[in-house]
């Protein structure tokens, strides 16, 4: 799993790639399960969130995870909710810029986190749907566990 910085058209290409034909309860259950296991190969410490709309389809919680991963899944899912956007690529667009999300938003830091983790999840036809969030890595690693998960879920069939 690279855990390089990537650049904004990288970014914005995952996006584009990572749409989904369908997403439901049982394609929740499959990306979660996923999810779940590539954590656990990897003894990550990590909590997992996915949500379609306001209602949440899937969490997880592993060893070495606390109530605090899941304050951060809720700041970074909400800034996929506002930009429809990963949150890695919002805050991004800040550093781009000279800046950061804290300084130029005028949102709460306690509400929204520009910090990689979450990624929506985009529908053909349909677009941004929902939120698949991971918490407990450095932000890289959270977007670059989500993005894994996204890539194998599609190649078996989504």
């Amino acid at each position: 799993m690279s855990t390089t910085a990537p650049t904004i058209s990288e970014l914005i290409a995952q996006e584009r790639r990572l749409t989904l034909p369908r997403f439901g309860y049982d394609e929740a259950y499959a990306l979660g399960g996923l999810l779940v296991t590539l954590a656990r190969e990897r003894h990550a410490p990590v909590a997992i969130d996915i949500r379609r709309g306001a209602q949440q389809l899937f969490h997880a919680a592993l060893p070495g995870s606390s109530a605090d991963n899941d304050a951060w899944i809720d700041r970074k899912r909400r800034v996929v909710e506002r930009y429809g956007e990963s949150s890695y690529l919002v805050g991004t667009r800040f550093r781009a810029k000279g800046t950061t999300f804290e300084q130029s938003s005028r949102l709460d830091p306690d509400t929204y986190a520009a910090h990689g983790g979450s990624f929506p999840i985009g529908v053909e036809g349909a677009g941004v749907i929902g939120t698949v969030t991971v918490s407990g890595l450095p932000q890289a690693e959270d977007h670059a566990l989500v993005v894994e998960a996204l890539e194998r879920f599609l190649t078996r069939g989504a």
